[in-house]
């Protein structure tokens, strides 16, 4: 990406969205996953698990584009409290696309359930078993799962405070499609 390009590029753009589209089901999928025990939970832990694998997978091959490609620049008017903010909540959303996949695995692991995807693909044990540790890990991935969902609601208001208070073209940016007026601002 060259230092006066104003937009993410298309691949970015396309991860970004479909990961969105992914995370925004994991959590209502998550949701109904925990608060039933009928036979649909089957097939609830079976479109988490898969979907998490993609997640995470996407996740990593979105950080390789980021690093190869870079990121427009946020808009020089912008108060430092927000560019901080801006900077701090996108490691935590990365970290958190990472983290929580593998919490999820690492928990199935210790407890020695099978982590089997759409597909019938199996994947290892990343942990030993460990009763203590399957529920620390189940703790954590619980705990993170609202925290991940509280940054991804902050995250979508600032886009919204972006797009139709400041006008700055950081919405524009990320937009599926081009923006006439948005882009242009910046």
């Amino acid at each position: 990406m060259t230092p006066d390009a104003k937009r993410f590029t298309g691949l970015q753009r396309l991860l970004h969205w479909s990961m969105a589209v992914c995370i925004i089901a994991m959590f209502f999928i998550g949701v109904g996953m925990v608060s039933t025990i009928m036979p649909k939970y089957v097939p609830l832990l079976a479109t988490h698990k898969t979907l998490g694998v993609a997640i995470l997978v996407l996740a990593l091959i979105r950080l390789a584009v980021r690093a190869r490609s870079g990121t427009p620049p946020l808009p020089a008017d912008l108060p430092a409290p927000m560019r901080l903010a801006a900077h701090l909540s996108h490691y935590g959303l990365y970290g958190l696309m990472v983290a929580m996949p593998l919490l999820g695995w690492a928990m199935l692991s210790a407890g020695a359930y099978p982590v089997v995807l759409y597909g019938g693909l199996r994947l290892p044990a990343i942990v030993p078993q460990n009763p203590t540790l399957h529920t620390v890990l189940w703790n954590a991935h619980s705990y993170l799962a609202f925290a991940f969902f509280a940054l991804v609601l902050t995250h979508v208001a600032a886009a919204l405070f972006h797009a139709l208070v400041r006008r700055d073209g950081v919405f524009a940016a990320m937009a599926p499609v081009g923006s006439r007026t948005g882009a242009s601002a910046r």
